[in-house]
């Protein structure tokens, strides 16, 4: 079992499979021209296996795949036939425009929940977001999912100037789909020109819905980052992560492992141990792993004040989230 000084129990596991991604969304990768890892300083398929067992053997008991985008490796399938082996719980998250070409994989393996992120429902803005012209075929693919039994969660980052015109949108959608979307204040990373006015609050989005729906407050699971909510009437639901303005971390059960091997506490965390390194090296990854975990911070990394208000992204210490892991 791993825990840490702050007497949280961590057994969720997020593996990054590449820092690859066929979109370029404007907060994650924004720069066409980014240069991604040559394949040899990827983990290996062999590699993500045996750090996936030794983190199970520690009490894991949930693994989601994450990039980049996971469906641009072409190991990938591979990859999930030999973690679906593992006595753990398969996710996924991905933005779902390749998605079509692995349904019968994905129902071999186990997987029946999916995170798909999505920014807009509008063509012409989702190509701005993106530079791709690929919200047709990502649509089609989410009633495809849904269409095959699979539980989906859309995330969308709730992106000043966008979120305000959408948010009923999405909130829309949950009237006859049962999706589960959820709303995500805008979070800084490396070269994402975040600042903090720039963060649309859980708060005010809730007070737009409101004004329209009448709606009721659902009860979150343990380590949810999600506050879920349902329109009276509706199939599906809508949440709000409100990582700025109310941080949850005194309940984190959460560990991530970059594409390049690199153990990461928390998502905002600066410091990093190398994994895969030290399995390289032929050396026992457990104690680098306990302390990892025993190094974590009790809030947000040590990198925030108590309001993210206060908060200068510029003397932040950390990768850009493509590099980091969805």
């Amino acid at each position: 079992m791993l825990i840490d000084t702050h007497a949280r129990i961590h057994d969720y596991l997020r593996i990054s499979l590449t820092d690859s991604c066929n979109f370029r969304c404007q907060y994650c990768m924004p720069d066409e021209n980014i240069q991604c890892l040559p394949n040899k300083h990827l983990m290996q398929v062999d590699e993500i296996e045996q750090i996936a067992k030794t983190f199970v053997d520690l009490g894991v008991n949930k693994i989601r795949l994450t990039g980049g985008e996971p469906l641009v490796r072409k190991e990938f399938p591979e990859i999930l036939s030999r973690l679906s082996r593992l006595p753990v719980e398969i996710s996924l998250t991905t933005n779902a425009v390749l998605i079509h070409k692995y349904i019968d994989q994905l129902k071999a393996a186990g997987v029946n929940s999916l995170n798909i992120s999505l920014d807009t429902l509008n063509r012409d803005t989702f190509k701005e977001i993106t530079k791709r012209d690929q919200f047709p075929q990502v649509w089609d693919n989410i009633l495809l999912l849904l269409d095959e039994g699979f539980r989906i969660k859309i995330n969308t980052v709730a992106i000043e100037g966008v979120i305000e015109k959408e948010i009923l949108d999405f909130v829309a959608i949950t009237k006859d789909l049962p999706l589960h979307v959820r709303m995500i204040e805008f979070m800084p990373f490396q070269g994402n020109h975040w600042n903090s006015k720039k963060v649309v609050t859980a708060s005010q989005m809730l007070k737009w819905v409101e004004q329209e729906y009448d709606m009721v407050k659902l009860k979150d699971e343990p380590h949810a980052t999600a506050k879920k909510y349902k329109v009276i009437g509706h199939e599906g639901t809508f949440a709000f992560i409100t990582t700025m303005s109310e941080h949850f971390c005194c309940d984190c059960n959460r560990m991530r492992l970059t594409a390049d091997g690199k153990m990461k506490n928390c998502l905002f965390g600066s410091e990093e141990m190398d994994l895969l390194g030290t399995l390289r090296k032929g050396e026992d990854i457990v104690p680098f792993i306990r302390n990892s975990v025993l190094r974590k911070h009790a809030v947000m990394g040590g990198q925030f004040s108590k309001s993210y208000k206060g908060a200068d992204a510029s003397e932040l210490k950390n990768r850009s989230m493509i590099k980091i892991g969805g």
